[in-house]
């Protein structure tokens, strides 16, 4: 029972985001601590000790963030909404989930539990400089923008692995309960994907239907870039010997942190690409499950 509920509570919580936008736009603010504690969890699983950096890192990273760079560039010429919502599609880092759904398919799970960590930081890092080019402060002196955004952005990103690395040297017992019980962060995804998806719904329900041209623009160019994230992480994971990891690190993206970020520092239009990402990625996971299934009968 709790099997099934589990494969069924994210569709259902896109649905109910849906159906219950108001209400879940009224509770918006509980998003950055939601995903506190989704990081603080996850990061308790981890043993930095035993993690490090792997050559196929390098190429992950570049791809993602060069590979956002000049998307972005491109597509701005065309439309600047949906440069953004294709710029935070590809900048967005892994996701916390992907490691275990990795390992379901095969896949090696220290590897993307190291490109994890280290995607996470290297956009908690970044994140500010980039917003402060192409977000909604751009109006403000560059430092400015920056501090604004830092403030924001790394304490949410960086608190939770500070937090705990402490609790695993000081209080080992509150870290061991918090890292045998992974299933919270599970549940606390899916409260948080039905407020994000509620807000996007909410904020595109506000919008004239002139609007509608640009929005399905945006929902196909999320299409592109994950079906693109999935191929190119999968060709690159081949060179190291791990398809599987290579895929999910670049496809498999934090799409509750992403609609966050794009709602909180770009136009909230953009948001409807990572928010169409969701629907994406899910559908391709879904089929790489089933396929996977079959094969190992």
């Amino acid at each position: 029972m709790l099997q099934k509920l589990r494969t069924y509570a994210l569709p259902i919580a896109m649905i109910a985001g849906f159906l219950a936008h108001d209400f879940a736009a009224s509770i918006a603010f509980l998003t950055p601590y939601l995903l506190f504690v989704m990081l603080l969890v996850s990061y308790c699983k981890l043993d930095i000790r035993s993690l490090s950096i792997k050559p196929m890192y390098a190429l992950m990273l570049a791809v993602q963030f060069l590979g956002a760079w000049g998307l972005y560039f491109l597509v701005y010429l065309f439309d600047p909404i949906v440069a953004q919502g294709a710029f935070i599609c590809l900048f967005c880092p892994t996701a916390t989930s992907a490691p275990v759904v990795a390992a379901m398919l095969g896949g090696n799970l220290s590897l993307l539990v190291g490109y994890s960590l280290l995607c996470n930081l290297a956009v908690a890092i970044t994140a500010p400089l980039f917003f402060s080019f192409i977000g909604v402060h751009t109006e403000l002196a560059f430092l400015d923008s920056v501090m604004i955004i830092c403030k924001q952005v790394l304490p949410l990103l960086l608190l939770p692995l500070l937090l705990a690395v402490l609790m695993q040297r000081y209080l080992p017992r509150l870290h061991e309960a918090v890292r045998s019980r992974p299933a919270i962060s599970f549940y606390l995804w899916v409260v948080a994907l039905f407020i994000v998806v509620g807000k996007s719904v909410s904020f595109v329900m506000q919008q004239p239907l002139t609007s509608l041209p640009q929005q399905i623009l945006l929902a196909l160019s999320a299409l592109i870039c994950c079906v693109a994230q999935f191929v190119i992480g999968r060709r690159i994971g081949a060179r190291y010997g791990d398809k599987v990891s290579g895929a999910q690190g670049l496809g498999q993206k934090n799409t509750v942190l992403a609609i966050w970020m794009a709602l909180t520092y770009l136009n909230p239009m953009a948001s409807i690409a990572p928010a169409s990402y969701v629907v994406w990625q899910n559908v391709i996971n879904s089929a790489q499950l089933m396929h996977h299934g079959k094969r190992k009968k």
